[in-house]
């Protein structure tokens, strides 16, 4: 049986063009299935929707009444599924992400303008946080997806590994010294200590690797960005525990320098996570792809 919608529409093409043949031939149906669909709608809606004539047919009062609001209803159905197809297109939509200040600066801003320049009617909302947080947004739904600090413990959200990153411990003048020859872990703890606050993934990645080998710390400064912990370090104030990857202006420069390790930190990884069970949006997949494609240049 023929559904209602088609029914209005048939009866909008009707409307218009004020013959069965004329929407006949519109529709790609016979002139009889069209007068059928009519003769059903109206006997649906009991109700004569057209005043048939040799010349033709024209609406009833009734009809007109009808045909101005199915006709307004079709095209918002129209331009609904033109919208769905932007969407698709990427020619219109928002991306909402979730990410830490310091991967936004070192990591993340090239992939944005990268996709800005290809999608540029792609709207952008960024929300910043730490790992946590920005997991527990996204558990939310205020963001589409995070950037953050891997590994997570959480079975609800998908990892997709992006970069490696490495941390490392490095001092300033005061403790180059230090950088004549490797010294092991428990030397580096003995030494005052400057780390990102206990709440950090970063944070928690090294401890509990310090933890395996038997050390525990107790830095002497604890701080919430990985930009202070650089600019803490480069004043003398201690050895920094930092993300290489993230500190090359400093070591290239020579502000900073690496203190070599019997026994290096292993690597972890920056990536992108998303819940499971929530289907990405079209924006949110194509930007996805291109972290895990990483198809731009970002500083190593």
């Amino acid at each position: 049986m023929i559904s209602k919608l088609d029914l209005y529409k048939i009866f909008c093409k009707v409307g218009k063009r004020k013959s069965f043949s004329k929407a006949a031939k519109d529709l790609y149906m016979t002139q009889p299935a069209v007068s059928q669909a009519i003769m059903q709608l109206e006997r649906e809606l009991d109700i004569r929707l057209f005043n048939r004539t040799p010349k033709g047919v024209s609406l009833t009062n009734e009809g007109s009444l009808l045909y101005e609001y199915v006709n307004s209803a079709l095209k918002l159905i129209d331009v609904g599924e033109e919208k769905i197809l932007e969407f698709k297109n990427l020619s219109t939509g928002e991306l909402k992400i979730g990410v830490g200040d310091t991967i936004s600066r070192y990591f993340l801003l090239p992939y944005l303008e990268a996709f800005h320049s290809k999608y540029p009617n792609i709207k952008f909302k960024i929300v910043n946080g730490t790992t946590l947080e920005l997991c527990s947004i996204l558990k939310s739904g205020e963001v589409d997806i995070a950037i953050v600090n891997l590994p997570l413990d959480d079975s609800t959200l998908e990892q997709r590994p992006c970069i490696d990153i490495h941390d490392i411990f490095v001092c300033g003048e005061k403790y180059k010294h230090l950088v004549s020859k490797p010294i092991t872990l428990d030397e580096v703890v003995k030494l005052p200590l400057i780390l990102l606050e206990s709440n950090s993934n970063s944070r928690r990645y090294v401890e509990d690797y310090l933890l395996s080998k038997g050390i525990q710390i107790s830095p002497e400064f604890e701080l919430g960005s990985h930009d202070l912990l650089l600019e803490f370090a480069k004043i003398n104030l201690g050895i920094a525990c930092v993300t290489k990857e993230f500190s090359q202006e400093y070591l290239k420069k020579g502000l900073l320098y690496k203190v070599p390790l019997t026994d290096e930190i292993p690597k972890r990884e920056v990536g992108v996570c998303f819940l499971k069970s929530v289907s990405l949006s079209p924006a949110a997949s194509k930007f996805v792809e291109i972290l895990e494609n990483n198809q731009v240049d970002h500083a190593t």
